[in-house]
């Protein structure tokens, strides 16, 4: 067999195997966020009360906004791992003691 013609065909596969797992990945997205607005109504819809339908709505904005900056968040926790000593400096905190005391629990 020709490898010209081999490599021609995984490269048109590579080709479609993305546009596939790109076409899946949108369709997570939006089923994501039908899901979540499916909990919201039938949240709503069971309890028949405005405070558990205003929870639910309030779950739904922040789960969608971890979800929608997942990758700005990724990047900060990667930033972090790979190097801890340049992010955010440790707090110290000094506790001088009281000369009153006699040396008690703080």
């Amino acid at each position: 067999m020709n490898t010209f013609h081999s490599i021609l065909l995984a490269g048109q596969l590579d080709t479609l195997g993305d546009s596939l797992i790109g076409t899946l990945a949108d369709w997570a997205d939006k089923g994501l966020k039908a899901a979540l607005t499916l909990v919201v109504v039938i949240t709503v819809a069971r309890k028949f009360s405005l405070k558990a339908g205003i929870g639910a709505l309030i779950a739904l904005v922040i789960a969608l906004g971890i979800y929608n900056s997942r990758d700005s968040l990724a990047a900060i926790f990667s930033d972090e791992v790979k190097n801890p000593s340049t992010g955010s400096h440790q707090v110290t905190v000094v506790i001088t003691p009281d000369g009153s005391s006699n040396g008690g629990v703080l």
